[in-house]
């Protein structure tokens, strides 16, 4: 029935176009709805649709890493769901797995609207949202709840962010006051040292400043939950180096590669529509098109300086099958997306997993793990 939808999701992109932050906020409430009610009727037969329209399977792609079971590569990118409100029902529209988030310690209301913008003529969204969120112990009260009404049945990262308020020389208590809060109620987490929309976060990437954020949640988890970092595509390769052989150091699980970016340069747009001002005037990171050459260049880095050995989940760009399969063979072992889900609805998730799938059979491989990191570098 979904499908038949399908011809009339350009119309309803556009329609949303003039208030996308209010159409997302929108959107979760309603998915949160679904979500609680799930045992009614009316909810369970919304669920059972739309598992029947967007979930795919295929045992070529499955994997498993850090313990956890991958039904395939492709996973819902945090900001879109920052207070866990649709933590239950992300498997039904077909991702494998989905980060929530970015959470901190403290709730906060995020930066002045509007926030939210998308770039059509580049493929791309501009946000400079803040870590706009509840805060960690609203939201482990909420996914204490969801967990409780049915079990997770995918897994289900954590995107932590340091609290606006939060001195820079305070971040390890913040980052470990998270992480503490929600750890029973998700299956790995991610540092998230790389937003551009926290003022001074970004700073945190620096080896000195980073250093005592991971031995903090080192000595606080133990060797219990995957422990990865999010960077920045506006590092230099030297920078990336440096937090790769503290990554090592520390035992963190992986990397994700990359946040936003906030570079202009070759968008087609020159004028933000919604606010008539030039669009190098304004603030804020930039995620889809442009961003995915950059990305799958810093996966590609990475997968290089690290053997293969520490695990790549690879953002940035990813619209369809063509674009997945440059991250993963250049050494993503997952992939999440975000813009491109937005901006191609809700089936993209099965095309792109169908086109994965004729990728790995047509590369002679019986499993997607066998065409990670297999683009020539030399």
């Amino acid at each position: 029935m979904l499908d038949t939808l399908r011809p009339l999701y350009p119309l309803f992109f556009a329609s949303l176009g003039k208030n996308p932050e209010t159409a997302h906020v929108t959107s979760l409430k309603i998915l949160g709805q679904i979500e609680q009610n799930r045992h009614q009727f009316w909810a369970n037969t919304t669920i059972s649709a739309l598992q029947k329209t967007f979930q795919y399977h295929s045992d070529c792609l499955s994997q498993t890493l850090w313990s956890l079971q991958f039904e395939h590569p492709l996973g819902l990118a945090p900001g879109f769901d920052k207070n866990g409100m649709g933590a239950g029902i992300w498997a039904s529209f077909g991702f494998s797995f989905a980060e929530l988030g970015a959470v901190t310690l403290h709730a906060q209301d995020g930066n002045p609207q509007p926030r939210m913008f998308r770039l059509q003529a580049d493929g791309a969204l501009l946000n400079r949202m803040g870590a706009n969120n509840e805060g960690a112990h609203s939201i482990a009260q909420r996914l204490q709840a969801t967990w409780q009404r049915h079990p997770r049945n995918i897994p289900i990262g954590i995107n932590l962010c340091k609290s606006k308020i939060t001195p820079l020389g305070e971040a390890d208590r913040d980052y470990v006051g998270s992480f503490n809060a929600l750890r029973p109620h998700a299956d790995y987490f991610v540092i998230n040292v790389s937003s551009p929309n926290t003022a001074g976060l970004r700073d945190l990437q620096s080896t000195q400043q980073l250093k005592p954020i991971l031995r903090a949640l080192e000595s606080e988890n133990k060797g219990d939950k995957p422990i990865l970092i999010k960077i920045a595509p506006d590092l230099t390769y030297d920078d990336i180096k440096a937090i790769l052989d503290l990554a090592m150091a520390h035992n963190l699980a992986g990397i994700v590669a990359t946040n936003t970016t906030i570079s202009r340069e070759n968008l087609t747009t020159k004028i933000l529509p919604a606010t008539g001002k030039a669009i190098t005037e304004e603030n804020g990171g930039i995620s889809g098109l442009p961003l995915k050459q950059r990305s799958t260049e810093i996966i590609k880095f990475i997968y290089q300086q690290t053997n293969g050995k520490l695990p790549i989940i690879g953002v940035g760009g990813i619209f369809n099958a063509e674009d997945a399969w440059e991250k993963i063979t250049a050494g993503a072992s997952l992939l999440q997306f975000y813009s491109g889900w937005v901006y191609e609805g809700p089936w993209s998730v099965k095309d792109i997993l169908q086109g994965v799938e004729a990728k790995v059979e047509g590369a002679g491989f019986t499993n997607i793990q066998q065409a990670i990191g297999t683009t020539d570098n030399g």
